[in-house]
């Protein structure tokens, strides 16, 4: 599963969704993660109700399964939770290492209802409508 962090230092978690500087994104399994890419965005980003900012950012993580974010807007929220991405808030800035470790010994045991609904996303499977025959009124 992919995890991105909205992040200003790129070592935590210490950004507002739409102001974040980089969204350092993650693989993550329970044996373990990696790395997988920094998304960088440019200077203008702390113009409240500038919503054009926000599509590079679901973009970039569209196929992540969990942002953890300082904050988050409720309009950004919404349409980061309608890409299927569950956003996390932290209560102080943490970093991305001490994140992870925890969600992969969460990962080793049983995860919570919404981790595991996190973890399908994964594994959803794109239905096929060549396989299904026509109805006919």
């Amino acid at each position: 599963m992919k995890v991105a962090f909205a992040t200003q230092d790129q070592q935590r978690v210490d950004a507002h969704f739409g102001w974040a500087k980089h969204l350092a994104v993650y693989e993550i399994e329970p044996t373990g993660y990696k790395f997988v890419q920094d998304y960088g965005f440019g200077e203008d980003l702390a113009e409240d109700g500038n919503e054009d900012k926000l599509a590079p950012k679901l973009e970039a993580i569209g196929d992540c399964a969990i942002v953890y974010v300082a904050a988050i807007g409720g309009s950004a929220a919404a349409r980061v939770v309608a890409h299927k991405i569950h956003p996390v808030k932290v209560t102080s800035p943490e970093p991305i290492m001490d994140i992870l470790d925890k969600l992969q010994l969460v990962l080793q045991g049983t995860p919570p209802p919404w981790l595991r609904k996190a973890l399908a996303k994964g594994q959803e499977r794109a239905h096929d409508f060549e396989d299904d025959e026509e109805i006919k009124p």
